[in-house]
């Protein structure tokens, strides 16, 4: 296995020079950066040019091994989420929890994937009954997301070809147990680039 300096500067070369991140670095500031030794900063602007820029699985998994080596735990994880949607495409959608006094949740969460809520989204049975569904739950923007808060999340889930009917404006439900954790509402569904 490369080193993770090596790994970065194969990601970089998956981009295609006119790449540039939201911020306006560009693959030619990655290489000067690489260069500099700026490992960290390499891997944040390779992950936010990914952000914004088609890529490819390999880019994910180039920058999930450098991430695991550079011991950057939420990067990793980010890093493999990115990759999965690359596999099975984007679900976002903003999320209002349940204040404390309504529902069974008195504490946060963690914003990074590690969450599998159940999801009440339109699907039943062939005998009529309302099926859940499994997702995790990527807070964007926040480290984690409490009772009776809203945030846009990244939905990952178990089963991506029964969520492929969910569209913009959809509202579907997250479950924690039998009683209702949160009411979201699809913001973005894309498929799958690969």
């Amino acid at each position: 296995m490369d080193d993770a300096f090596t790994l970065l500067r194969q990601a970089a070369d998956l981009l295609p020079e006119d790449a540039v991140a939201e911020n306006g670095q560009t693959v030619g500031d990655v290489r000067e950066d690489i260069g500099r030794q700026e490992w960290e900063m390499v891997l944040d602007v390779l992950i936010e040019i990914g952000d914004v820029h088609p890529v490819s699985v390999d880019f994910w998994k180039l920058l999930t091994e450098a991430a695991r080596q550079m011991m950057l735990d939420r990067s990793r994880r980010w890093c493999e989420w990115r990759g999965w949607e690359v596999r099975h495409g984007i679900v976002r959608a903003t999320l209002s929890l349940v204040g404390a006094e309504e529902g069974r949740r008195r504490t946060s969460f963690s914003g990074d994937g590690r969450l599998r809520p159940m999801w009440d989204i339109g699907n039943h049975s062939a005998g009529g009954e309302r099926e859940m569904s499994i997702a995790r739950v990527w807070v964007e923007y926040a480290q984690e997301l409490g009772p009776g808060e809203t945030a846009d999340v990244r939905l990952a889930p178990m089963s991506p070809e029964q969520w492929r009917h969910l569209k913009c404006g959809d509202v579907i439900t997250m479950h924690e147990a039998r009683s209702v954790a949160g009411t979201a509402t699809v913001i973005e569904v894309l498929p799958p680039r690969s």
